[in-house]
């Protein structure tokens, strides 16, 4: 049989590490044409080029 856990983990334990996960941010690139921020490999929301 597979080891079972003990004690329930905490709601606090489990958010912490569902946190965790999400710290990466987007990174952000200037848009050549009118030179606001907008995603990588994406086109530019404001210009569309």
């Amino acid at each position: 049989m597979t080891p079972l856990p003990k004690r329930k983990h905490s709601t606090r334990r489990v958010g912490k590490r569902m946190a965790a996960k999400n710290v990466m941010l987007p990174s952000l690139v200037v848009c050549k044409n009118c030179g606001k921020t907008k995603l990588p490999h994406r086109i530019c929301k404001y210009c569309n080029k």
